[in-house]
């Protein structure tokens, strides 16, 4: 503590230093204490409420023979792919006809958005109606339309498309505000000369617009990925990882290994997974956008 106080006094501006250091104790103590913590369980044969024993890398071992983990982690994938390119893709095209004025209202843009502010367990149960085999209104969209009724959550051909186009339906109004912002912050000038150049709507959008989004496209793909491997509220209300594991999801089954059946040396071995794979993921995020073309706006 003495050291520290002599550190402090040696800081030529120690007010601000004094004013972050309780973020900084709550981030250590909060995020990366237990980070660290869950690194050493994962050698661990800890389970809840018992003792520590050092296992070396029997958990890692055994997350390679593991017929529920591989398939969630599949599963995981299917899940991201399926959910945040088409979010993404959706949310940029209702931004443009906001940004057009063909929709530009406050009322479309709260009904837009509506579904991203309400709760994840809400959102679920309503969707559990609406995929109701006997009374949902899907099937009875699909009957009016010639089709034939599913069992959407019932079946392990349609489970995992079912939570993943509730999904996107939920997160597409958060798209759609950030990419309108984005628009919005693109200089009328560009545009017009543009137009006055003779281009038409895919030229202006192919080599302007996307160009321009860049840093607003990668802000999306960054926290959509992170989110959709993080999956698990709706997994576990609407399916809870059925049929045949057809929607479990890797976080869902850290969630069985560690609260279910109280494994937690093995549950903190497949957290450890998902934080180095979204780690990666997030790096070559990085790494693609920091080679990628910077525009002046001024």
């Amino acid at each position: 503590m003495r050291k520290l106080m002599k550190f402090i006094k040696k800081m030529p501006d120690k007010s601000g230093y004094l004013l972050i250091m309780p973020f900084f104790i709550i981030y250590i103590y909060f995020w990366i204490t237990p980070v660290f913590q869950v690194v050493i369980d994962s050698f661990t044969d800890y389970q809840l409420f018992g003792e520590r024993n050092f296992i070396g890398l029997r958990n890692y071992r055994q997350l390679m023979k593991d017929t529920a983990f591989l398939k969630s982690l599949g599963n995981t994938m299917l899940y991201t792919v399926g959910t945040v390119f088409p979010t993404m893709i959706i949310g940029f095209l209702i931004a443009q006809l906001m940004n057009a004025s063909l929709i530009r209202t406050k009322i479309s843009r709260t009904i837009m958005f509506l579904p991203h502010v309400l709760s994840m367990v809400a959102v679920s149960m309503i969707w559990l109606l609406i995929y109701d085999p006997a009374y949902g209104h899907a099937n009875l969209l699909l009957k009016a339309l010639g089709g034939r009724p599913l069992k959407w959550l019932q079946s392990p051909d349609t489970a995992l498309l079912s939570i993943i186009i509730m999904s996107v339906w939920k997160g597409v109004g958060y798209n759609m505000i950030i990419n309108l912002a984005g628009l919005q912050n693109i200089p009328d000038s560009f545009l017009e000369v543009a137009d006055l150049e003779g281009a038409n709507y895919f030229q202006k959008t192919w080599n302007i617009i996307l160009p321009l989004m860049g840093p607003t496209t990668f802000f999306l793909l960054v926290t959509g990925l992170i989110g959709s491997f993080n999956v698990f509220e709706q997994v576990n209300i609407m399916t809870g990882g059925g049929p045949a594991n057809a929607t479990t999801t890797m976080i869902h089954q850290v969630y069985l290994n560690g609260f279910t059946y109280f494994d937690m040396g093995y549950a903190s071995a497949q957290s450890v997974v998902l934080i180095m794979i979204v780690l990666i993921v997030t790096l070559i995020n990085f790494k693609i956008s920091s080679g990628s073309a910077e525009y002046d706006m001024g």
